[in-house]
């Protein structure tokens, strides 16, 4: 099932029971983030919304913001050959071909998600839509090189860039 689109004419006026209920799974299993950004609104404006949430991501706790993190699927992972992604996860994934890999494709998904798991502690976060499988492993070598800390803020950037996406697929302009 899709999810609930609503309107942007809708979006100052959502009580926050709602708004949890519509925005919650923006941010991987984290409704935590539309929670503490409710508090900013009312919102005019998708930018101004996706605004909150990630100052509500990037005010939280250390702690928080790694489970965040980790909350993550593999991208081509064992979670989406089960079919265990969420429904934004699995369509995300589908965007770029992740579910269409071949044998080999599948396992060198699997050796990078490993080592990257291995050097930093959690899953490798890219924004996959719109993106080609080339890309993406180009862009996960690239990424292991890096040190933990700027991956760290890169994985949180990355899920504020997911999160703009989901954001403007549920909300009609």
């Amino acid at each position: 099932m899709p999810p609930q689109r609503i309107s942007i004419a809708e979006l100052p006026h959502l009580a926050r029971e709602r708004f949890v209920e519509l925005f919650g799974g923006v941010f991987e299993h984290a409704p935590w983030v539309a929670e503490d950004a409710f508090a900013a609104g009312p919102f005019a404006s998708v930018e101004a919304l996706h605004g909150a949430m990630v100052r509500a991501m990037r005010r939280a706790p250390r702690t928080r913001q790694l489970a965040l993190i980790r909350a993550h699927p593999d991208l081509a992972g064992r979670a989406a050959i089960a079919g265990e992604l969420t429904a934004a996860s699995r369509a995300e994934q589908a965007s770029a071909g992740l579910d269409q890999c071949t044998p080999a494709e599948f396992a060198r998904f699997g050796e990078l998600n490993e080592r990257y798991k291995a050097k930093f502690g959690f899953p490798f976060i890219l924004a996959v839509k719109g993106r080609g499988r080339a890309e993406i492993l180009a862009a996960f070598e690239r990424r292991l090189a890096n040190p933990p800390e700027a991956e760290f803020a890169e994985a949180l950037e990355q899920i504020a860039e997911i999160a703009r996406l989901r954001l403007a697929d549920l909300i009609q302009s």
